[in-house]
């Protein structure tokens, strides 16, 4: 037996888990959610203890035994996070744990508030990707309107507009003159082919 097969260095290294990029938002987000908790959980218990020495003016902060097992969420609200978590790309994935952070710092929330917090900012996340999605669908199908009509483009080459003209007609010139003006509207310019 080698050296080298008993540390496997001749083994490929473990790559990146080959997972859908899908289930790595789930994960993250939800891990995310759950050391959002703990945090808050966290801030929670030092609020009381700060409560408690103000009120008594002795801290016993170090006599107290805190459970071992924090506040959770439901596995039904579990699973509805989680479904909500799909619908984010994961390039949206960063935009939404920061803004997630951020609502956490703003607000405050008690452990138990901090999922309802979440699926607001998911809610808001999905929604604006949905407005991208939109927003690009209708720029596509603008684009393929513009390419297939070249009318407008062969109208400009071959007439030319020309607003200035000396021998332009106005309403004013036959009010002069005492004469009817014809059914052309002045206010249009006249179009003219070029040679």
């Amino acid at each position: 037996m080698s050296l080298a097969s008993w540390f496997r260095w001749n083994e490929p290294p473990n790559r990146i888990s080959q997972r859908n990029p899908t289930e790595m938002v789930v994960e993250t987000l939800m891990m995310e959610l759950s050391w959002q908790i703990k945090q808050a959980e966290k801030q929670q218990r030092e609020r009381e203890n700060e409560y408690r020495k103000i009120k008594t003016g002795v801290d016993y902060g170090w006599l107290v035994s805190y459970p071992k097992q924090g506040y959770d969420i439901s596995p039904g609200e579990r699973l509805q996070l989680e479904d909500m978590c799909t619908k984010i790309h994961p390039s949206h994935c960063g935009p939404v744990i920061l803004r997630f952070r951020q609502a956490v710092a703003e607000y405050e929330p008690e452990a138990q508030e901090v999922s309802r917090l979440f699926r607001s900012v998911l809610q808001e996340a999905a929604e604006k990707i949905r407005e991208e999605e939109e927003a690009k669908k209708l720029a596509r199908q603008w684009n393929t309107k513009n390419r297939t009509s070249l009318s407008l483009t062969t109208f400009k080459s071959r007439s030319r507009i020309s607003p200035f003209i000396s021998d332009i007609k106005t309403i004013s010139e036959d009010v002069e003159r005492g004469t009817q003006p014809n059914r052309r509207v002045w206010s249009m310019p006249e179009f003219r082919n070029t040679k």
